[in-house]
């Protein structure tokens, strides 16, 4: 079964290390990553502010990282083998003009030779002890050929990467934004198909519009992996039933009230230790769960107290209590809405 089998995309200003620990609090074996980091912030930035995570409960967790030069490249797989992430995964996807002007993102798959000299720089850092991955888009503006994403997926298979992550768009670099760019290019999950069945020995990996449970099996049907990403953000609770029902190792979790309230008091334990530890803000780290209570009655309430920054300087705890008497409040009055 692939390593690769379910995971939850990489996303900006999301996926950070408070968010892993939240979504690791629902599903145990699904692989996490974190938010794109650039090679050069991690050459001259705040390492430990980067690549801090916690290593007892986040596995498997793979670092993203964009870039385009391979010696920092090489930098980066290091760091990730040292800091104990299971994975390296070069970001070839990401349209935004900021990533342009690094000249990485999906511009680089205009330059699958350079993206190879980097793969193969990353592998002779880790000499194999993690495995070097890259995410990219099945074409850029108005290239729609398969050769395109096929002869890009040859040249950089052949440095030694054999796990591609594909979003089954095209990314326009002019005219659209990054939001824009995951909604307006039409979805082809054909050409991600296609592309596993010329290359049965790679593991080929799809994103791209993928929400439900019945999606990620019809997937699986085609490719190695399903990677998810806003709907895992936005609704937590998909998340419930992947362990049990995409890895047959996990009891099935009956998502009820008295469920989601453990999560919400494990979490509200979790950001405790950290404003102890690292003097973490409550809200900055509380925000990540703010679609753990959707389609129950009381939900808007909650989120409001949660997302109350007139609050900010009140324990965790304190702010947890109000939420939760904000939810119990407003059900009781409307038992029936649905928020």
């Amino acid at each position: 079964m692939s390593d690769w089998r379910l995971s939850v995309a990489p996303m900006m200003a999301w996926t950070d290390r408070h968010c892993r620990h939240f979504h690791r609090l629902i599903t145990r074996r699904t692989r996490l990553y974190t938010e794109m980091v650039t090679t050069g912030a991690l050459v001259h930035g705040d390492v430990e502010k980067h690549l801090r995570h916690d290593a007892a409960t986040e596995h498997p967790t793979a670092l993203q990282i964009g870039g385009s030069e391979p010696d920092e490249m090489a930098h980066a797989a290091r760091l990730a083998m040292q800091w104990g992430y299971d994975e390296i995964n070069l970001n070839c996807g990401c349209p935004s003009e900021r990533v342009q002007r690094g000249a990485f993102g999906a511009c680089l798959m205009n330059e699958a030779a350079l993206v190879a000299d980097g793969v193969k720089s990353m592998l002779d850092a880790v000499g194999g002890a993690i495995p070097v991955t890259v995410k990219h888009r099945i074409g850029i503006d108005r290239i729609e050929r398969y050769e395109f994403v096929r002869d890009f997926v040859v040249t950089v298979a052949q440095a030694g990467c054999s796990v591609f992550i594909v979003h089954a768009r095209n990314a326009w670099l002019q005219g659209l934004s990054p939001k824009e760019n995951r909604e307006i290019p039409p979805l082809r999950y054909e050409i991600v198909h296609q592309l596993k069945r010329e290359f049965a020995h790679l593991t080929i990996c799809i994103n791209g519009g993928i929400t439900a449970g019945e999606q990620i099996e019809s997937q699986l049907q085609s490719v190695d992996g399903v990677m998810v990403g806003r709907a895992a953000y936005h609704d937590p609770v998909v998340m419930a039933d992947w362990d049990a029902r995409f890895w047959r190792d996990a009891t099935p979790v009956e998502v009820t009230d008295d469920w989601r309230l453990s999560i919400e008091q494990a979490m509200v334990a979790y950001i405790e230790a950290e404003h102890a530890r690292h003097n973490t803000p409550w809200a900055h780290a509380a925000t990540h769960m703010l679609g753990l209570w959707n389609t129950r009655p009381g939900a808007r309430a909650w989120r409001r107290v949660w997302s109350d920054h007139r609050l900010k300087s009140s324990p965790v705890r304190e702010v947890f209590g109000l939420a939760l008497q904000a939810r119990l409040a407003a059900a009781r009055k409307t038992p029936d809405l649905v928020e």
